[in-house]
């Protein structure tokens, strides 16, 4: 009878999401695992346990999806087969999803690695059945403040799913001090990354730290260097609980245009990204397959080929004008996009869609921790805001002497700033957005036969 049961919730979680895709009601990253998964609760567990070499898994608050791939496109290169939940479907659903799509409809699962990013507060749940052999923590900032609270939420939630998987090696960014609090509290064989130098601008960091104070005795932290957010060179003057030295290090960091060459370990490598925080997720993806001894053959051209924008920060080329698709979702993320306009010299028009959706959170007061006044002297000749909280970003602009239009609709607005504008044109979003917002975009170019062009 479990036999049957087993098949039956592969079959038909695969059939849900063709299903899905066929009827254009998603790209069924969600709905296998649901369907599966209410059939069969144990269902993650079978499969998971299948997988013939390493499961590597993926949490944090920014990076996961990016890191999660990358590891997976260069396992790939090397020929191995890999189960991975590319869309970034990171809760319990979209992770058993990964498993029934990559299952045959017998119920075999043939694959030499599994790859999954997990939503960070879903951790204890998802690893508690998986069992991986890799986790890796990128960096922990505040984020959708109504589901996870400060992060002392999230930090407890990662410290208790990995008491659940004590022999997984955890590989962490020594530079954020709160994952340096995780390392030392847990059993796990672990290992630190970080990055050997100062290599964000001062547009790149925030007055606001997560971890200013020492979890143990409480001082203050000193740092010898900054990279963003509470990410550098810690040190406590009181008890010296400090940044642990990095058994994996990237440095001789240069930006030469659009492509960013840096060193791992020692080796160079190039990176066709113009986004600082790439680095470390380049070495997050680096220290997880040189720590799991993973083939690594085709690791640098693998990076040097790799699409960064992940379709989440996609270009459009739209008749004269180029249109920069962003997301930010948090105030550390939020900071960073404000340092890429910050370094585009060129001037440009500017669209804010926030939204307060169930993807976004309700809670959109972390608007004020974002430094929005660095906007100031960068050549920003229209500010458009839109979004069920277009008034709220309004407020905060006003705040900073920042003017702009406020609009209920998106399409009025870049179609216009499409026609007068500057030809320069970034839209950053939240999660609610973000597909929209691409998918409109799209049937732009598509549509565009000349009659926005100045």
């Amino acid at each position: 009878m479990r036999r049957l049961r087993f098949y039956l919730a592969i079959m038909l979680g695969k059939l849900a999401g063709s299903m899905s895709r066929l009827f254009g009601r998603g790209k069924g990253a969600v709905l296998p695992g649901t369907v599966a998964g209410f059939l069969m609760p144990d269902l993650l567990s079978l499969l998971s346990g299948m997988v013939e070499k390493d499961v590597f898994v993926v949490t944090g608050t920014n990076g996961k999806t990016t890191v999660n791939r990358m590891i997976c496109e260069c396992l790939e290169r090397e020929g191995e087969q890999v189960v991975c939940n590319r869309t970034g479907a990171n809760l319990p659903a979209g992770v058993l999803s990964a498993f029934v799509e990559a299952a045959g409809f017998t119920g075999r699962l043939t694959a030499d690695y599994a790859c999954l990013e997990v939503d960070e507060l879903a951790a204890e749940e998802i690893l508690g059945q998986m069992k991986p052999d890799v986790v890796i923590l990128t960096n922990i900032f505040r984020d959708q403040l109504d589901r996870s609270g400060e992060v002392d939420r999230t930090l407890e939630r990662l410290e208790g799913a990995l008491r659940l998987v004590k022999n997984a090696k955890v590989i962490y960014n020594g530079d954020d001090c709160l994952l340096r609090r995780i390392a030392i509290r847990c059993e796990n064989p672990q290992a630190a990354y970080g990055i050997e130098e100062t290599f964000c601008g001062e547009a790149f960091q925030s007055g606001n730290r997560e971890g200013s104070f020492c979890w143990f005795c409480g001082s203050r932290l000193e740092y010898r260097r900054i990279q963003y957010g509470q990410l550098g060179d810690y040190r406590c003057p009181g008890c010296g609980f400090g940044r642990p030295e990095p058994r994996y290090t990237a440095s001789d960091i240069r930006r030469l245009e659009n492509w960013y060459s840096f060193a791992l370990n020692g080796r160079p490598v190039l990176a066709r990204t113009c986004s600082p925080y790439e680095v470390y997720n380049t070495l997050a993806a680096y220290s997880a397959l040189r720590e799991s001894q993973a083939p690594m053959g085709h690791f640098r051209e693998g990076v040097a080929g790799f699409d960064y924008g992940n379709r989440r920060e996609p270009v459009f080329l739209i008749g004269d004008s180029r249109v920069q698709l962003h997301l930010a979702k948090n105030p550390v993320g939020f900071q960073q996009k404000l340092a890429l306009l910050a370094q585009d010299p060129e001037p440009k028009d500017l669209v804010f869609q926030i939204n307060d959706e169930v993807p976004d959170g309700r809670d959109v007061s972390w608007l004020w921790d974002v430094e929005f006044e660095r906007l100031l002297g960068t050549e920003v000749k229209m500010v458009v805001v839109t979004g069920s909280r277009r008034y709220d970003m309004e407020v905060r602009l006003k705040y900073e002497n920042i003017p702009c239009l406020v609009s209920k609709e998106l399409l009025k607005p870049i179609r216009e700033l499409l026609r007068t504008g500057t030809g320069n044109l970034y839209v950053i979003v939240n999660y609610s957005g973000l597909y929209r917002t691409g998918r409109l975009l799209r049937k732009l170019r598509r549509t565009e036969k000349g009659e926005w062009r100045n």
